[in-house]
């Protein structure tokens, strides 16, 4: 039987499989190696300790592997953490996939029409079509209505890509009735397809990792060239307009350092660009936080842990009736209706 994370609590001997989301050897202060991991499934993670027989089992399993566990849950600083006797690695098809893959907590398919209402309302005819032959393609719609939107950081979750793309086309609609002169056609262009290359960078079967091509080319890439593809095949396709397209999605992750060959030379890269790391942020963050609070094993907190994305601590408010959490991982669909 799987036990899951959500359900571990203060005291509990625990026999059961997760994957391994990180692992490190730091050192006891009497400078002795012990194994330090972060194991996860679908309901969160937990921080693991082993402080024996380390040097026998260190390389006998790797991140992103699967392993048996057995150990005993206990609180240490209001957190739960899971003291491991025993580890070992485990075949992928020892495990049942859906325990491990997380899912949007809304409707893929309520999600994909309340899409298709924001991209019908496009005016350009050209970048109209150009979505709705990416989208609506039946090789690419599945990939893209399960596809999560990154492997470990925000809405890592089947549909999460839709989920992240939805929020920000909906951001783009404020955008364009708050500021002048913006080209709302661009910015829901940039919201479909700056991460659309995520369909092929990632795999998600059993645990989202990265593929081959995602490690030699990258979503930036891929997003870029299947712009040149689609349009390609659209009669009298601006070549000015293909270009700021595929400009878009290259500057996206506004700086060289992150990523980006081009830096954003147009407004409404400027504006994608922005409102994709704000809206990543907000869900990295409200999940961190919901993490936290189910680490505590019911037990108030007023702090979180530290946060390596964040690099800082953050304070939970007691009428924060958990900050918004729900968005993080439960809720209504009408939450992203129109």
């Amino acid at each position: 039987m799987k036990t899951f994370v959500k359900d571990l609590k203060d005291k509990d001997h625990v026999e059961s499989y997760f994957l391994v989301r990180t692992k490190s050897t730091p050192l006891t202060k009497g400078g002795k190696p012990y194994l330090a991991l972060m194991l996860g499934d679908r309901s969160g993670a937990i921080e693991a300790r082993m402080w024996d027989n380390v040097d026998s089992i260190i390389d006998s399993f790797q991140i992103d592997d699967f392993v048996r566990v057995r150990g005993t849950v206990n609180l240490y600083q209001k957190r739960k953490q899971l003291i491991i006797g025993e580890i070992s690695k485990i075949s992928k098809k020892d495990i049942n996939p859906t325990d491990f893959l997380p899912s949007s907590k809304y409707e893929v398919d309520v999600m994909f029409k309340n899409l298709l209402i924001i991209v019908n309302g496009m005016k350009n005819k050209y970048l109209r079509q150009l979505v709705l032959d990416t989208i609506e393609d039946p090789e690419i719609k599945p990939k893209y209505l399960k596809c999560p939107a990154a492997r470990t950081i925000h809405h890592n979750w089947v549909g999460g890509l839709l989920e992240h793309t939805l929020s920000i086309s909906k951001m783009m609609l404020f955008m364009a009735s708050h500021y002048e002169n913006l080209d709302l056609d661009l910015l829901i262009v940039g919201a479909i397809f700056h991460d659309i290359g995520k369909i092929w960078e990632l795999s998600y079967e059993s645990n989202v990792s990265y593929t081959d091509v995602g490690r030699l080319v990258g979503h930036l890439v891929l997003g870029s060239e299947l712009i040149e593809k689609k349009a390609s095949l659209i009669k009298g396709f601006p070549e000015e307009l293909k270009n700021i397209c595929k400009h878009i999605v290259l500057s996206h992750h506004g700086k060289y350092e992150y990523g980006s060959p081009k830096r954003p030379k147009i407004l409404e890269a400027f504006i994608v660009s922005y409102i994709d790391d704000l809206d990543s942020k907000i869900a990295a963050l409200q999940g961190f936080i919901l993490s936290e609070k189910n680490k505590s094993d019911g037990q108030a907190i007023s702090w979180t842990g530290h946060s390596s994305v964040f690099d800082r601590y953050f304070f939970i408010r007691k009428d924060n009736s958990g900050g918004r959490e729900a968005s993080a991982n439960e809720g209504s669909t009408d939450d992203l209706h129109l």
